[in-house]
C-alpha cells in the first residue's frame, strides 16, 4: 500500500466523514459538555480499530485513541467544542436555528472530523504493514475556554509522542509557520461593605467603584505594553441596585502578548493595578487565575512535510452550487481586501474572484503573529507540532462569525476531507522516514533549549472549576 492508497483510504471514508461532521454541526456543544460529540468521535475510532481511553486528565469528554505499536508515535489533534450564542442555519443571512443557542463558529466540527479522517488513513497504512509506528488521536475538549490541552499535558498525555499534526478551519489552504498570542485569563473579585447609597453612603465601601477604578488604571497601561499586546475585560458582576453601595463586583480579564514571558509581566502589572484599586476604595480583592496559554511554536520541518502533501494533492474540488453559495456568503462580509492582501501576490487575484480558495498556498506567515490565542500553543511547547489551515469558509471570513457557522455546516466539509488526506500523507511520511522525525525533534529542542514548560492552569485545580465562569 503506497501513500496514494492512504489518500484513497480517506476518500473511501468521505461519506462517513461528511455525515459525522454535519451531525456534530447539528448538535453543537460547549466546552466540557461535548458529551454526544465526544461519543460520536470515540465510536468512529473504536469501529475503525483504535483503542480508546476516555476521561483523560479527569475530563469526561477528553480522550486518547491509539492504533499500532512502537516508534514513531505520531499524534493528531482533534477539537469539537462549539461557541455560545452562534446558532445559525445554512443560509446567506443571519438566521439562528435557535436564538441564544451554541453554534460551530470556529469550525471545530470540521476540525475533529478532518483529524479523524487522517487517523483512519494512516491507520490503514500501519495495518497493511507499509509503515510502522503508532498513530494517536487526541480528543481535546474545551479549546475555546483554554483548559482541555493544558490539563491533558499535565496528565502526561503527550509524553510519549514524537510529533503532532494539527490544522484549523479558515479561509485559505496551506501549511503554517506563523505564531499567535500567549494569553492569561483571570477574574478579579472585589468585596466591599453594603450600605444605603442615599442615607448612609459613608458607611459603605463600593466594590463596583473598585472595578471601575481598576479598569481605568488598566487603560493607562496600554501605552506602555508592546503594540501586539491585547487586554480585554468584561464586568461580570456589577451590583444589584443603584440605591445600594455594592458589596461585591467582579471583572474578567484576558491578557495577551506575543510570548509567555511578556504575558506574565503584563499580568503582574494588572494585579498591581487591582491591588491599587482595592486600596483606593478600601475594599478587598481576590484574584482567580483561570487559565493561560503559550504562543504557538512553529516547526518548519513538519510544515514542509504538510506543504509537500498539500501540493501533491493539488487542492480540492467543490461543486458549482457550493462555490456559488460561498461567493454569496462572501458578499455579506463587506470589503475583504485587507485579508486578501496578506496572501502571496500570485494568489490574490484568485482570492478576489473565488468564494473558496481551494488551491494550497505555500507557507507565507513566517513573521506573522496572529492575534488569537489557543491551547494548541501549549502542546507546541512540549512536542513538535506541524500545523495547517484549509479553506472551510469563504475568503476573508472571520472565525466566531455567523458566516463561519453557515459554512462549517455546508461547504466546509470539502476542505475537511482534503486536510484528512494531507495529514494522513504527512503522518505516513514521518513513519516512513525516521530522519524527518529526528529533524523535527532537533528543531524543537533548539527552539526550547532555554525554556522550561510551566503549567498554565492553577496547581491542584479542577478543569471544571477552572472553566466555570
Amino acid at each position: 500500500m503506497s501513500k496514494e492508497a492512504a489518500f484513497e483510504a480517506v476518500e473511501a471514508e468521505r461519506d462517513h466523514l461528511v455525515e459525522t461532521a454535519l451531525e456534530l454541526w447539528e448538535n453543537p456543544e460547549l466546552g466540557l459538555a461535548e458529551y454526544e460529540s465526544a461519543a460520536l468521535l470515540q465510536d468512529a475510532l473504536t469501529e475503525a480499530g483504535f483503542e480508546v481511553e476516555t476521561g483523560v486528565a479527569g475530563i469526561e469528554t477528553a480522550f486518547v485513541a491509539r492504533y499500532g505499536e512502537g516508534d514513531p508515535t505520531i499524534g493528531l489533534l482533534g477539537e469539537f467544542d462549539a461557541l455560545p450564542d452562534l446558532s445559525q442555519r445554512v443560509a446567506t443571512e443571519r438566521e439562528p436555528v435557535e436564538a441564544g443557542a451554541p453554534g460551530h463558529g470556529c469550525g471545530h466540527n470540521l476540525f475533529g472530523v478532518g483529524s479523524l479522517g487522517a487517523a483512519m488513513g494512516v491507520k490503514r497504512a500501519v495495518e497493511r504493514g507499509d509503515v510502522s509506528g503508532t498513530v494517536v488521536y487526541f480528543g481535546t475538549p474545551a479549546e475555546e475556554t483554554l483548559v482541555g490541552k493544558p490539563f491533558m499535558i499535565r496528565a502526561g498525555a503527550f509524553d510519549d509522542v514524537d510529533a503532532v499534526l494539527s490544522w484549523h478551519p479558515g479561509w485559505y489552504t496551506g501549511a503554517s509557520v506563523g505564531s499567535c498570542l500567549a494569553m492569561n485569563s483571570l477574574q478579579f473579585a472585589f468585596e466591599g461593605e453594603a450600605s444605603h447609597a442615599g442615607s448612609a453612603p459613608e458607611a459603605g465601601r463600593s466594590a463596583l467603584d473598585a472595578v471601575q477604578l481598576m479598569n481605568v488604571g488598566v487603560e493607562f497601561t496600554r501605552e506602555h505594553v508592546p503594540d501586539e499586546a491585547r487586554i480585554h475585560y468584561a464586568v461580570e458582576n456589577a451590583g444589584a441596585a443603584p440605591n445600594v453601595v455594592d458589596p461585591e463586583a467582579s471583572v474578567w480579564y484576558y491578557v495577551r502578548a506575543p510570548d509567555r514571558e511578556t504575558v506574565e509581566e503584563m499580568t503582574d502589572w494588572i494585579r498591581d493595578v487591582a491591588r491599587g484599586a482595592a486600596l483606593m476604595t478600601r475594599t478587598d480583592v481576590d484574584v482567580d487565575f483561570r487559565a493561560g496559554t503559550y504562543e504557538v511554536l512553529a516547526n518548519h520541518t513538519l510544515a514542509d512535510v504538510i506543504d509537500e502533501n498539500m501540493q501533491t494533492l493539488g487542492g480540492f474540488e467543490v461543486s458549482e452550487d457550493d462555490e456559488a453559495f460561498a461567493r454569496e456568503l462572501k458578499e455579506t462580509l463587506g470589503d475583504v481586501s485587507d485579508q486578501i492582501g496578506t496572501l502571496p501576490e500570485g494568489y490574490r487575484s484568485t482570492a478576489r474572484r473565488r468564494g473558496l480558495l481551494t488551491e494550497p498556498v505555500p507557507p507565507f506567515d513566517e513573521d506573522v503573529i496572529g492575534t488569537y490565542s489557543t491551547d494548541s500553543g501549549n502542546v507546541s511547547q512540549v512536542v513538535p507540532v506541524g500545523r495547517c489551515r484549509a479553506a472551510t469558509w469563504p475568503v476573508g471570513t472571520p472565525a466566531h462569525s455567523w458566516q463561519a457557522v453557515a459554512a462549517s455546516g455546508s461547504v466546509g466539509v470539502n476542505a475537511a476531507v482534503f486536510v484528512a488526506k494531507a495529514l494522513a500523507g504527512s503522518a505516513y511520511d514521518l513513519m516512513a522516514d525516521p530522519d524527518l522525525v529526528a529533524a523535527a525533534r532537533e528543531e524543537f529542542e533548539t527552539a526550547t533549549a532555554d525554556r522550561d514548560y510551566q503549567d498554565t492552569v492553577p496547581e491542584d485545580s479542577d478543569p471544571y472549576e477552572t472553566a466555570d465562569h
